[in-house]
């Protein structure tokens, strides 16, 4: 039992449950796959219904999955940083300590690793570039605890925050409304000139 528990404590999940990009990301998967499932089991709704249903709704959020990791998560957090830089870096200069998001987010990752877990890490070619200024290395090479910066981390969570609201409220289901008909009709799932029982039987929700 404690084995199969141990997955809870796994570094990896924890880094995913703390970051606002990865847990919307993880959320919107879920949907795509679960809806679609819970539309196509119910016996309410006629097999022809369904189809059309479960193929609207899994379209629908894959869409927003798509938009959201490609116009929100990939740009959010790194404009949330400049902006944070630039709002805020003269009374806090730990903001020019870091040259960009990946580069803290970098940094907080191993922070967050016990001391004897940073050192390998660090020797891997994919971060040798990284923390060589500003004591940074020094830092996670030889304290217990560094310092983690929790305004900056707070800055670039907010940011994804109002980010995430705003792309998944506003922009992805514009988008996911503007493809996904063509996308239907394409696959033989709705006639352009027929406005199927399926739109009022079964209502798809961001």
């Amino acid at each position: 039992m404690i084995d199969r528990l141990s997955i809870l404590s796994n570094s990896v999940l924890a880094q995913i449950a703390q970051n606002t990009s990865s847990r919307v990301a993880a959320e919107t998967a879920l949907k795509a796959a679960g809806r679609p499932t819970f539309i196509l089991i119910d016996n309410n709704i006629d097999s022809s219904t369904k189809k059309y249903a479960a193929s609207k709704e899994f379209l629908y959020q894959a869409t927003c999955l798509v938009v959201y990791l490609a116009a929100v998560a990939a740009f959010v957090p790194s404009m949330s940083f400049k902006i944070g830089k630039k709002l805020m870096g003269k009374n806090h200069p730990e903001f020019y300590k870091f040259r960009s998001t990946y580069e803290y987010m970098n940094y907080f990752n191993q922070a967050e690793k016990p001391l004897q877990n940073r050192i390998p890490s660090l020797e891997k070619d994919h971060v040798k570039h990284l923390f060589n200024h500003d004591g940074l290395r020094e830092a996670l090479t030889t304290q217990e605890n560094p310092e983690k910066y929790p305004l900056i981390r707070g800055t670039i969570e907010f940011g994804s925050l109002v980010g995430s609201i705003l792309g998944l409220a506003i922009l992805a289901p514009e988008v996911s409304h503007a493809t996904i008909h063509p996308i239907m009709r394409a696959l033989g799932l709705e006639k352009k000139s027929e406005k199927t029982e399926a739109d009022n039987k079964v209502d798809v929700k961001a």
